[in-house]
């Protein structure tokens, strides 16, 4: 429990330097433009606030984007890699009080039904620590497990088994 606070740590702090603000240009516009601009502002007010108000779930640029955590084989910790995502979504859900996301673990098709559905549990529940840890609470969070249920691939070869085994982060409508 340590190590993964130790660890969320390091990822925020890596990522607040890793960031940078966006560079803003303004250009003053000329004479006859401003007064056609005032006549249109309303309008284009309007569509600018749209623009801006995008959900960043919604925004396929964003870390939000990713919505599912991977894991080798007979695994429920979180894989580093897939850390950042898990706090970009705990970091969105501690700002988002009245968003909700449903955590539902997964799993290849080795091993038996109820071992499956344990291990999809764990992951599930693995994520959903973390995401408390970052911020988010405990109300805006459901984890299930559907064992191997639900696949995404159904091959049945490891490039296949790697995609099954996952916790997918569902957010409510």
């Amino acid at each position: 429990m340590k190590k993964l606070v130790i660890s969320i740590v390091l990822v925020n702090l890596l990522a607040a330097c890793a960031s940078q603000k966006p560079h803003e240009t303004t250009a003053a516009p000329a004479a006859p433009v401003a007064a056609a601009a005032t006549a249109t502002a309303p309008a284009t007010a309007t569509v600018a606030a749209a623009k801006t108000a995008v959900d960043p779930l919604n925004d396929p640029t964003s870390i939000l984007a990713g919505r599912s955590v991977y894991y080798p084989f007979d695994v429920a910790a979180v894989q580093d890699a897939d850390k950042p995502l898990v706090q970009a979504h705990a970091e969105y859900l501690s700002k988002n009080a009245a968003r909700n996301v449903r955590l539902e673990g997964n799993c290849d098709e080795r091993g038996s039904n109820e071992y499956n559905l344990a291990l999809g549990q764990r992951r599930a529940d693995g994520v959903m620590k973390m995401l408390e840890l970052g911020g988010a609470k405990a109300a805006q969070l459901d984890s299930v497990s559907y064992g191997e249920e639900k696949p995404k691939a159904t091959g049945h070869e490891e490039s296949s088994w790697s995609q099954n085994r996952r916790t997918d982060l569902n957010y409510a409508k």
